[in-house]
């Protein structure tokens, strides 16, 4: 397939300029999406774009990441119904920083003749002042031209900061400075961004006589709510482990609605057509294997082998009966404290710990596991409380540091579904 076909086969094909398609089965082409850093991290929403990128280039053309040093500086009103807040210089950079390196993961920077090429658009507008950019960039489109698009149309009753409206005019000057320096004749992005794109193709046209450049939109990836998975949305899946952790990365994947793990496949799995549609059949009548399969894939890609193989780990103790009280004993310090991000937990001061605490006062008063010193006699006595996968069944049982995991955690268990992790803290 050619990189249309593939992207229409996919689903990631939304709109595209007239010749586009001609443009790219002819000829090898530099084309660029632009990341604001306006987050700690990227989503699941920007790996829709990494994703065309990463296609892009697997059919020979080079990939461009601008990255919105200066552009996340003022932010995109498309797609918001409000003014956005504007991000600390501080912060920006930190963010830049921080995406800069998830890109690098996610792309080939490194090999071949069409390696991907990064970029930081605060460059092209570090040296210039306000005249140059008034006379240079603002003369060459009207204000009814910028009114005229939708991004500005949507807010005008709501307001819209003079700020915000000359966002398009960033986009369009970042376009034409790639297309003059660097030969970037497509640009390509979320179907909210088409008419930031075509104002760059506009601006193209009426900057370099005869010139003419191109644009692809792919559909946004949306919650059920509707919304997208923008940076600045509530509830997004994070790439960055500390915000979304592997564990709920992968259980995000396991548990997505049937309805539309066809198209989370199409978009994120590196598989191949043929690969995905034999799967797809193989497993017709058991959805849940392919979300494994899709789950597994990507994140293992996102984080990392280990990473995979932690989430199995915590999966193992959280959902299988089975696992004993060493496949407890050999989950690392941070397995457990996934674990207790998962499930009820209790905080206890370590110094208590420390002088050892009856069983029955401790489900008791210290955790409220159980809601009085009967309701934990008869738990005890029916066999149910556990601690670290062992039965306890003595109403004298001490618990101490001993039975402390990584000097830090506890798991107590009261009968078969109910888990509870106790984390030793200082009080003091």
């Amino acid at each position: 397939m050619s990189f249309i076909e593939e992207l229409t086969w996919r689903g990631m094909l939304n709109d595209l300029t007239p010749g586009t398609e001609e443009l790219l089965e002819g000829n090898k082409v530099i084309g660029y999406i632009g990341f604001d850093p306006t987050a700690p991290s990227m989503t699941i929403g920007n790996l829709v774009q990494i994703m065309i990128l990463k296609i892009f280039q697997k059919h020979g053309h080079t990939p461009l990441v601008l990255m919105g040093g200066a552009t996340g500086r003022i932010g995109d009103p498309s797609g918001k119904d409000k003014e956005r807040q504007l991000k600390s210089e501080e912060e920006l950079d930190n963010n830049l920083k921080h995406q800069v390196e998830q890109m690098k993961s996610l792309l080939d920077f490194e090999s071949g003749e069409n390696k991907a090429i990064l970029m930081n658009n605060f460059d092209f507008y570090k040296d210039m002042n306000i005249l140059d950019f008034l006379r240079d960039v603002g003369k060459n489109l009207t204000i009814n031209y910028m009114m005229s698009k939708d991004s500005v149309k949507n807010r005008l009753e709501t307001g819209l900061s003079f700020t915000e409206f000359s966002y398009q005019l960033l986009q369009a000057y970042d376009f034409l400075y790639l297309y003059k320096n660097y030969d970037c004749i497509l640009q390509m992005g979320g179907s909210d961004q088409w008419g930031n794109i075509t104002t760059g193709t506009e601006f193209i046209r009426r900057n370099i006589t005869g010139s003419k450049a191109y644009a692809v939109t792919t559909p946004l990836l949306t919650k059920s709510d509707g919304k997208k998975f923008g940076k600045s949305e509530e509830g997004n899946v994070w790439l960055d482990p500390n915000l979304t952790s592997p564990y709920k990365f992968y259980q995000f994947f396991l548990n997505v609605d049937d309805a539309i793990l066809p198209t989370l496949t199409r978009y994120f799995s590196l598989k191949s057509k043929e690969e995905i549609e034999t799967l797809e059949k193989e497993h017709k009548d058991n959805q849940q294997q392919l979300k494994k399969i899709l789950a597994e894939e990507l994140t293992r890609r996102i984080h990392s082998d280990e990473a995979f193989d932690s989430v199995m780990n915590v999966s193992e103790i959280l959902f299988d009966r089975k696992a004993d009280a060493e496949k407890l004993k050999s989950l690392s310090r941070d397995e457990l404290k996934t674990i207790a991000a998962e499930i009820t937990s209790f905080k206890v001061d370590e110094k208590l710990i420390g002088k050892g605490i009856p069983i029955v006062d401790f489900i008791s008063e210290n955790t409220k596991i159980v809601n009085s010193k009967s309701e934990a006699r008869r738990a005890i006595k029916g066999n149910a409380i556990s601690l670290n996968k062992i039965k306890i069944n003595d109403f004298d049982f001490i618990v101490n540091k001993d039975w402390l995991l990584h000097d830090k955690y506890l798991m107590i268990e009261n009968g078969k579904k109910n888990k509870f992790i106790v984390e030793a803290v200082n009080a003091s």
